[in-house]
């Protein structure tokens, strides 16, 4: 059992990649919060899409994105660092600068830009991680992994906000939020740039170079695409249930939207640090537990019908996000844990894979168990989720590192 680590501010701030990172930071999650929300939007009012071949559109884009991580994690395993950070958010800037350029009606063109924007979203992750990696170490890295993750959740949240403002300019206000958010990222992009990190290539055992850490985390990265179905909940299933079931107000879905935002920027460093005194293996299991647990409470919930319903699930809410800051918290770190070192880009860029694989089926997954009724819908995601906590307890742990 390991000891509970202090937060010190600036040493936070360095173990999180020093002043002008953490800036980059914000800058470049607030352009974010400002058109990723309402891309959708973007590709149906501005240009004049259908609605089904924008999305079709936006999930090749993330599609693409994740056939890109292979190479981002050799990228990462060659020593880049700063510069990975970099072209991941310069890489975005060309979305959106092909988003502006796009013509009204051209569906290529905007499949174009979203798969920039894809790989962009897809590779900052693991780029990200491997940062925070190179520069902290042990539970202070965690913290910082943490502490990034609140401020991405913030920035993202104040930039949608503002977005949410602006949006009754219509097309006009569309356009000008897309060119903020390419001047966010673009502005990002300088700063991280300007930290220089490179990390010097790690030797390790020519059997290790190709397949990396992948035998010990089998059952971590399939727990994981269990795991990431939580991060849709908020935005996906909950709305679904709320308003199609028991036929609640959109401002219960909206509410409780906010309180997740607010709770991960607020919780999600002292929960970290609070169980960091646990091996971050046993924190992911119970993350597992957690999130079931909240997942039969939503089936619970939602047998109350109309009066009662939409509050119980706003309650239970709060349990489900708990699961998800535990669950942030720990997977990642776990990960750069277990890694060695010269495969640590191989393996992020694995585990983001993973997330984003989870990310890409949740919403068809939801909403094809929803028509059959809440037993369906939260009875396969308790099953699903506690099997994946399991499977992350018993994983054999071929020389992984101690405080795992």
């Amino acid at each position: 059992m390991a000891t509970t680590t202090k937060v010190r501010p600036a040493a936070l701030v360095r173990a999180s990649g020093g002043p002008r990172y953490a800036v980059a930071l914000a800058v470049d999650a607030l352009g974010t919060g400002l058109l990723r929300p309402f891309l959708l939007l973007y590709g149906v009012t501005v240009l004049r899409l259908s609605a089904p071949a924008t999305g079709i559109a936006m999930t090749l884009g993330i599609v693409a994105g994740l056939v890109c991580m292979p190479a981002v994690g050799r990228w990462l395993d060659r020593g880049a660092r700063s510069a990975v950070v970099a072209a991941s958010m310069l890489v975005r800037v060309v979305g959106v600068a092909l988003l502006l350029a796009a013509p009204a009606g051209h569906v290529w063109a905007f499949s174009t830009a979203a798969l920039f924007l894809g790989i962009g979203n897809q590779a900052w992750p693991a780029a990200h991680a491997a940062l925070v990696a190179t520069v902290a170490h042990g539970r202070e890295r965690d913290t910082a992994l943490a502490a990034g993750r609140a401020l991405r959740n913030a920035g993202m949240g104040a930039g949608a906000l503002l977005a949410t403002v602006c949006l009754t300019g219509g097309a006009t206000a569309l356009q000008a939020l897309a060119a903020v958010t390419g001047l966010a990222y673009l502005t990002a992009a300088a700063l991280v740039w300007s930290v220089h990190l490179h990390a010097r290539p790690a030797a390790g055992p020519a059997e290790d170079r190709d397949d990396g850490p992948a035998p010990r985390m089998r059952a971590l990265l399939a727990a994981n695409v269990i795991y990431a179905f939580c991060l849709n909940v908020p935005e996906i299933a909950l709305p679904l249930v709320l308003v199609t079931e028991l036929h609640a107000s959109p401002v219960w879905s909206a509410a409780i939207f906010v309180a997740n935002t607010v709770l991960v920027v607020t919780l999600q460093v002292p929960v970290t640090v609070l169980l960091s005194r646990f091996s971050r293996r046993t924190v992911l299991a119970f993350a597992g537990v957690v999130l079931t647990v909240s997942y039969l409470g939503f089936l619970v919930a939602t047998s109350l019908g109309h009066g009662w319903g939409a509050p119980a699930v706003a309650a239970v809410s709060v349990v489900c996000t708990i699961g998800e800051i535990i669950y942030a918290g720990s997977a990642t770190a776990l990960v750069t844990a277990l890694a060695p070192a010269h495969v640590l880009g191989r393996a992020l860029t694995r585990f983001q894979l993973s997330t984003g694989f989870g990310l890409a089926v949740s919403p068809a997954v939801i909403t094809a168990l929803a028509p059959y009724g809440p037993a369906a819908l939260w009875g396969s995601l308790a099953g699903a989720t506690l099997l994946s906590a399991g499977a992350v307890v018993t994983e054999e742990e071929h020389g992984s590192r101690l405080g795992d």
